[in-house]
């Protein structure tokens, strides 16, 4: 059972001219933001937070969701190791984490004190901070960006969405990637569809409103996450009661919060709207509940 939201966040909603549409600034902030409250229920960044979730991606760890299975913790771990010299309190475990990299294991022998490592570092040590934003940006934000570039999509509530599902998904081709997704998406529109948005893609030769193309996304996005396609994504059953993250864009949608500037509302993970603004993206307090991925 998840655990209720005591979010006291008001609401409020903003809307600018789609020229000052950019996920830089505020409203990369607010992009970073809103993936935080779905992984981890709150709007701080918990570079500590460690855990099994028993997903088949072994141990979750840090402000992205790092896993041990599918080897981008051992990344976070080894950008450490360039900070530190290679001598770090991770260093005992090095082996056993390059192994469940290279195997896509969801082991956890030999890392009994990865968490204990993980959680004090991420606590107390700036070096460590540093490692997971790096990571972060490298193996998501910014591919996930150069995704939503390569589409043509230039509403701050578009590029956000790709972020967010590229740190679900994953930024690679595979069955239930962000690449997969952006292709089956773009390729189920045969004729133009018009919308409001103010922004037109060019889709297979045909002109789709943004927002248009964005609803049809999030739709090819649950359908993913409901009816995983690739083994490893299917552990848990955790993907389907992930399904809040699209809900909260398509509520933000419907509010027509498409270019994020100063202010922009969504929904938490029990479905409350939050209000975030530059100045207090990190100062509304904690639900409790964990991610869920």
């Amino acid at each position: 059972m998840f655990m209720p939201s005591t979010f006291k966040c008001a609401i409020a909603a903003s809307f600018v001219s789609l020229a000052s549409a950019k996920l830089t600034g505020c409203a990369k902030t607010f992009a970073l933001t809103i993936t935080n409250i779905y992984e981890n229920g709150d709007t701080s960044f918990h570079y500590d937070y460690c855990e099994n979730l028993h997903d088949g991606r072994g141990i979750t760890a840090g402000i992205a969701g790092f896993c041990t299975g599918t080897g981008d913790a051992w990344q976070v771990v080894q950008q450490y190791h360039k900070l530190t010299g290679g001598n770090d309190a991770f260093s005992s475990m090095d082996k056993a984490l390059a192994k469940y990299a290279e195997n896509s294991s969801d082991s956890t022998k030999g890392l009994g004190k990865f968490c204990k490592v993980w959680e004090k570092l991420g606590t107390t040590d700036s070096r460590f901070k540093h490692a997971q934003d790096m990571l972060r940006d490298q193996l998501y934000f910014d591919p996930s960006q150069k995704l939503a570039d390569d589409a043509g999509l230039k509403l701050s509530i578009s590029q956000a969405q790709m972020y967010d599902t590229g740190i679900e998904h994953g930024t690679w081709p595979d069955k239930d990637g962000l690449p997969t997704l952006i292709n089956e998406t773009s390729a189920s529109f045969t004729s133009d569809a018009s919308g409001d948005s103010g922004s037109t893609l060019n889709i297979n030769g045909h002109q789709v409103d943004e927002i248009v193309w964005l609803k049809k996304f999030i739709s090819v996005r649950e359908d993913h996450l409901i009816h995983p396609r690739e083994p490893e994504n299917q552990g848990g059953n955790y993907w389907a009661q992930t399904i809040y993250r699209t809900k909260s864009y398509t509520y933000a949608i419907n509010k027509r919060e498409y270019v994020w500037s100063n202010a922009v509302t969504i929904l938490d993970n029990d479905g409350k709207p939050v209000l975030l603004t530059c100045a207090s993206a990190d100062s509304c307090p904690s639900n409790g509940r964990r991610r869920r991925r």
